[in-house]
């Protein structure tokens, strides 16, 4: 935690700011777990200044009991039904004081402040400073502390991977499925952050990438099952993604996908590597995919681990042989995911995890194996 402040507190002297407004809510924004330890149920607001204790509130009152244990070096407070309304009647408060009661000349501001609050802000500060992409950039290349949670996290996925595997056959809905998953981590202290299945007949594909619901639809042989999953681990998920047929071998066409996905992540991860840029690993993509026929849904790349972070390599880039300027370092962690559908968007398999860049290439931060397995015989 000391490092992570020390890090923003040279943002703030950098940016010359005299305190940060940090904001999350629901499940958008990170920033609060980051600097306190609280990850924030319905929404939270904090107060940071450099030398000061930070000041945060929590919307709901019944949930600021369980954040003063969670976030103990701040000074937590209920927020009374609006977290973001308490922190900003703290700073037009304190207007006038010395130290962080200060009025703030200048008020720095990360997280999905909502644009009601704009004309809060400018009445309580002479000037409001965006700072999400230079926090953004701080959570871009992880501490060996941050690697060893997210190896858990990716730990974690793995084994609720292997648990729907073994659990998975025909007649099982797909909450059933979802059920299965959980199950493999829930009681070794980690956390659902996303599990997403897609479940269509081989023989007559209608789906190209899973739900993020899941539905009352029951498993059948001959279907082919995709998985995208992250079980997390103190605010640190990994993510897996993988394919399998139900009690059947794989139909040609989903051969065909899959063994062309596995290709396009051999391509990509040959390319990884500090000083290769997202421009390198997206051209090395389109050539397997494009080159076959097909295309994504997904994004080919995203960075991953304190958000969805840089550089992001989508479907327009990959089509476009074209991504952001962006160049890989050591220690950065990124998903990637060749989830290579057909043309008319009605087949599609999943592959791919969470791997980190390392001084002479990458390593993957999973250890469940690939390939297109069959299930539920």
């Amino acid at each position: 935690m000391r490092r992570r402040r020390d890090a923003l507190a040279s943002v703030v002297a950098e940016r010359g700011i005299s305190q940060i407004l940090v904001y999350g809510f629901d499940r958008s924004g990170s920033a609060i777990g980051w600097l306190t330890g609280w990850p924030v149920t319905r929404e939270a607001a904090l107060l940071f200044a450099p030398g000061e204790r930070d000041l945060m509130f929590v919307c709901f009152n019944n949930h600021v009991p369980n954040a003063r244990r969670l976030a103990p070096e701040a000074d937590v407070r209920p927020g009374d039904g609006s977290a973001l309304d308490a922190a900003l009647d703290a700073i037009a408060s304190r207007a006038g004081g010395t130290g962080q009661a200060a009025r703030p000349a200048t008020l720095g501001v990360i997280g999905p402040v909502p644009a009601r609050a704009g004309a809060r802000l400018a009445a309580i500060a002479d000037e409001i400073v965006f700072l999400d992409r230079d926090y953004v950039r701080l959570r871009l290349v992880k501490s060996a502390e941050e690697i060893g949670w997210l190896r858990t996290g990716a730990a974690m996925s793995d084994d609720a991977v292997a648990a729907l595997s073994a659990a998975a056959r025909p007649s099982m809905t797909e909450s059933q499925c979802c059920a299965s998953l959980e199950s493999a981590y829930i009681g070794a202290g980690g956390l659902t952050h996303i599990h997403y299945l897609g479940v269509t007949s081989m023989a007559r594909p209608d789906l190209c990438v899973p739900a993020q619901w899941p539905s009352a639809r029951r498993l059948s042989a001959g279907d082919a099952l995709s998985c995208e999953v992250s079980a997390s681990y103190q605010g640190y998920p990994g993510q897996l993604l993988r394919t399998f047929t139900i009690a059947a071998p794989p139909a040609p066409l989903y051969q065909d996908l899959h063994d062309v996905a596995e290709a396009a992540f051999d391509a990509v991860t040959a390319r990884l590597r500090p000083g290769a840029t997202a421009h390198d690993l997206a051209i090395a993509g389109a050539e397997v995919i494009l080159g076959a026929g097909y295309t994504i849904y997904d994004d080919l790349v995203h960075g991953y681990g304190g958000g969805y972070l840089p550089p992001v390599i989508s479907r327009a880039g990959l089509e476009a042989r074209q991504a952001a300027d962006f160049t890989f370092a050591a220690g950065m962690t990124v998903v990637i995911q060749p989830n290579v559908i057909t043309p008319d968007e009605r087949a599609g398999v999943q592959t791919g995890e969470l791997v980190v860049v390392t001084e002479t290439g990458w390593e993957s931060l999973h250890s469940y194996p690939r390939g297109l397995a069959r299930i539920g015989d």
